[in-house]
């Protein structure tokens, strides 16, 4: 069973940066391909970062440059580095597990960009 906490959601000024941080908690964390989602209010979740266990990253065209996901191991955390941001990054930030076939959801931080 593996359990995901995220923190470091605020609220901040157009231009400003967050770090969001996800604890996984439980086995096999190397072996996890972990993502981070947003969901906007009336929108759907959507990837924002992804992290492989090779540490190979990929972002989407909306966030490239701006964000970056990092893992450690050792502490079985991921961040997500958010630099440059917009209003339109507003929304609950999401981490995501995959691991062993399953799916696993962290319970989400909320981050307000203000204009």
């Amino acid at each position: 069973q593996v359990q995901l906490v995220e923190s470091g959601g605020g609220v901040v000024h157009t231009g400003g940066s967050l770090r969001l941080s996800c604890e996984y908690s439980g086995s096999f964390f190397s072996n996890a391909i972990m993502r981070w989602y947003r969901q906007a209010p009336g929108e759907q979740r959507e990837v924002v970062a992804i992290i492989l266990s090779s540490g190979s990253t990929n972002y989407p065209d909306s966030v490239k440059g701006r964000f970056t996901i990092a893992s450690d191991n050792a502490k079985s955390m991921v961040y997500l580095q958010m630099n440059g941001l917009k209003p339109e990054d507003t929304g609950v930030y999401y981490c995501k597990a995959m691991v062993s076939g399953r799916t696993y959801w962290g319970q989400g931080t909320q981050v307000t960009v203000s204009s």
